[in-house]
């Protein structure tokens, strides 16, 4: 029987798994010579954790303001939605009034959102 055009047939997938097996082998080739060529100095002062050369003092498990975090997750939501800026405004002539009315709302959840935030003090630090 003759594959047709919507089948697969399992030779389609061969150059997929030639290079999932060169960049497996590459990894297990580079681990192994890295560890048989690297140095074997192995010391009380090599192995004991530091930090920006400072010795760790206290606990590990601090509380940590949850204002830091949240910081941190609306850079990230906030970065992401501006990159989706990036495509509409190169085919900003091809995408019309209909495109430029759908950008407007889009900015306006997005302009909602930050509003929000700033009404909550999220970004206010103490």
């Amino acid at each position: 029987m003759e594959p047709s055009v919507d089948q697969y047939i399992p030779s389609d997938y061969l150059p997929i798994i030639i290079q999932f097996a060169a960049a497996l082998g590459f990894v297990i080739f580079a681990l192994v010579l890295t560890h048989l060529l690297g140095p074997k100095r192995n010391s009380e002062v090599k192995g004991a954790a530091w930090e920006s050369g400072i010795e760790s003092v206290g606990d590990a498990r601090t509380p940590i303001s949850y204002k830091y975090f949240m910081t941190a997750i609306l850079f990230v939501l906030f970065d992401v939605e501006i990159i989706f800026l990036y495509p509409w405004a190169v085919n900003f002539k091809a995408f019309g009034l209909e495109g430029f009315l759908q950008m407007l709302v889009f900015m306006g959840l997005l302009l909602a959102g930050f509003f929000y935030v700033i009404k909550k003090g999220i970004l206010k630090w103490e």
